[in-house]
Order: C-alpha cells, then structure tokens, then sequence
C-alpha cells in the first residue's frame, strides 16, 4: 500500500487576457508530450485528469483545465519524486501555454509558480 499524495493545479485557456483560447486538445497534446519524456527519461509515470472549469474572481471568469494527480499503485513513486514531476509539468506548461502563474496544491503544501506580476485587468480593485 502507498502513501496518499493529491496534486492538483489549473491553466488558463486564454492567450494572454485577450478572448482568443487554447483548446483542450493543445493542451493534451503538451501533457502527453511531457509523460512520454518524463517516461523514457526516468520512468517515472504521471497520471493526469483533466476537468474543465471556470476561474472567477470580481469580473474575471476565466475557462481553465484542472490537472490532478495521485501516487497511482500501479506506478508508485516516491512523494518528492512526484512533487518534482508535477512542479515541472506546470512549468512546462506556463511557459508553453504563456501564463503569468500556476498554483500548485499538493495533499500537504500549496505552491505559486509566477512569471509575471502581471493582474488580469478584469479583476475589479476596490481601495478602502
């Protein structure tokens, strides 16, 4: 039996904050692309699923994909190994799919990933 690890975080489909969106299969072809290396390279297996959702925050509603992860028992690797994977997977796919920042939820830590400062301007700022 293994130890239980989650791993979950979301891409924008958006090009930048314009209208114009990634599909779901440019972004599947990037994953597949990614296992395939990360298989021959190290024999190490990332499972992914994949869910379509909307990000909203104040007047941005952003279409996203939600990528989970489990330690699969077929395939069990250890936890700092799959952590590793699933950090440069989102990477890899920010850079490719050109997003200011991912955040990474593991079972025990959440982590941010940024490229850029930059704040959809659809995000409505109130001052106090």
């Amino acid at each position: 039996m293994n130890k239980t690890f989650t791993a979950t975080f979301s891409i924008g489909l958006q090009k930048g904050y314009t209208q114009t969106l990634y599909t779901k299969e440019e972004v599947i072809t990037a994953l597949q692309e990614y296992q395939n290396k990360l298989i021959k390279d190290k024999e190490v297996y990332l499972s992914a699923r994949l869910t379509a959702c909307d990000i909203v925050l104040s007047g941005q509603i952003e279409p996203h994909l939600t990528f989970d992860f489990i330690n699969y028992p077929k395939f069990e690797l250890p936890i700092k190994t799959l952590k590793e994977a699933v950090i440069k997977l989102a990477k890899s796919l920010m850079k490719t799919f050109n997003q200011n920042r991912i955040v990474v939820v593991f079972s025990d830590e959440t982590i941010m990933i940024e490229n850029s400062t930059v704040i959809n301007p659809k995000i409505k700022k109130f001052s106090k």
